[in-house]
């Protein structure tokens, strides 16, 4: 069996690369990457006869249906953007395929890939990812699903590479359409920094105040799990967040033209090109992903909450920045041997907690270090 790596080299996917060559039986991995360099260095640390790196250009998309025929999986480890793309070059050749995040635009594919007998799992990561399968052993308890609650921290710097940068700006901007809860049978649009609470997360990221996020679990679990209610909150290092704050506050995400020094930019180009670049938005004291959600509801009549939440070695254990990253790429990597191991009899372009067996999941997770607690409680 063929895997193709997107992305395979960069700041998350690196990780996903690494857990291929250590635990999957594929024949052959290739690592696609527009940094042939870093993507040759890779191949040689790692030493595996099996990885071979490629020059790939996503933004050229005859290139995606020249290369994935042929390739048994997509591992899809590119900047969000590319989401789109990468989902319809996959239905287009019938290449099963999937990816970290979710462009909502990916579902139109559904009816196709179904007709080709195939997959795209959409959102295979931490959150949106392992939260889902949390989720689905929650309700698979349960008779009915009253209110999920889906809580991550977000433990990295704000810039270590520009697709991080851009999803760390996108999840504050105040023009986010995508910022919503589900609120029986609504959909509730809410600004950045609202919906404040309280989650304490287990290890060393401890109590964090958490906020609505626009992410894509709030959007396909009322329909696949049948929750009446599901939100996402999240935050990332305090620090961090200061910083999103205080662009929100005085007006920095705009994209109105100003001139300084006879340059016309946007307030929000300004700021991304500034945190690119400062030295200070590369370092966090430390590096972590913490996963807590909450799942009411009813089971044999009477009122439940039923709590899951995720640990992982700390940075000292897992090589510092790879204590977040490994978090995103390792269930990536799990998902896509899942499919090609025959394990995911779902076809079309689907949401994580539509296919995939959280027994199986958690324990490929624990496997590599991600353990997955719960808690059951009559109310």
């Amino acid at each position: 069996m063929r895997a193709l790596v997107l992305g395979g080299a960069g700041a998350v996917c690196k990780e996903t690369t690494r857990d291929l060559a250590e635990y999957s039986h594929y024949d052959e991995i290739v690592v696609a990457d527009f940094n042939l360099k870093a993507a040759t260095d890779l191949v040689k640390d790692i030493g595996d006869k099996r990885l071979t790196p490629l020059f790939f250009d996503a933004e050229e998309y005859g290139s995606m249906l020249k290369l994935f025929p042929g390739f048994d999986v997509v591992i899809n480890g590119l900047p969000w953007k590319y989401d789109l793309p990468v989902t319809k070059a996959c239905v287009e050749v019938g290449v099963n395929g999937l990816d970290v995040s979710t462009e909502e635009d990916q579902w139109s594919y559904d009816k196709q890939a179904k007709d080709k007998d195939m997959v795209f799992f959409q959102g295979v990561g931490a959150t949106p990812g392992i939260t889902n399968a949390m989720a689905k052993r929650a309700a698979e308890r349960m008779d009915e699903v009253d209110d999920i609650q889906i809580n991550f921290a977000a433990f990295r710097c704000p810039a270590p590479a520009p697709g991080l940068l851009i999803t760390f700006l996108w999840e504050f901007h105040p023009e986010t359409e995508a910022r919503v809860y589900y609120q029986d049978g609504e959909f509730i649009w809410t600004g950045p920094f609202e919906g404040i609470k309280k989650i304490n997360f287990p290890g060393q990221i401890g109590e964090q105040e958490v906020c609505y996020i626009p992410h894509p679990e709030t959007r396909t679990m009322p329909k696949s799990l049948g929750a009446k209610n599901v939100s996402v909150r999240g935050c990332f290092p305090p620090q961090a967040m200061r910083i999103g704050k205080v662009m929100f506050d005085w007006g920095l995400y705009s994209d109105k033209p100003v001139t300084i020094k006879g340059i016309e930019s946007t307030p929000f180009e300004i700021m991304f090109d500034l945190l690119l670049e400062m030295p200070e938005t590369k370092q966090t004291p430390l590096w972590a992903y913490g996963l807590v959600v909450d799942v009411y509801g009813k089971a044999d009549g009477r009122k439940v909450k039923h709590t899951l939440w995720s640990t992982h070695p700390p940075q000292e254990e897992w090589g510092g920045s790879a204590a977040y990253y490994k978090n995103i790429a390792i269930p990536l990597s799990i998902g896509a041997q899942l499919i090609t191991a025959g394990k995911v009899s779902a076809r079309g372009v689907i949401p994580p907690e539509t296919a995939l067996d959280p027994d199986l999941f958690f324990a490929e997770l624990e496997r590599r270090g991600i353990r997955v607690q719960e808690k059951l409680e009559q109310l």
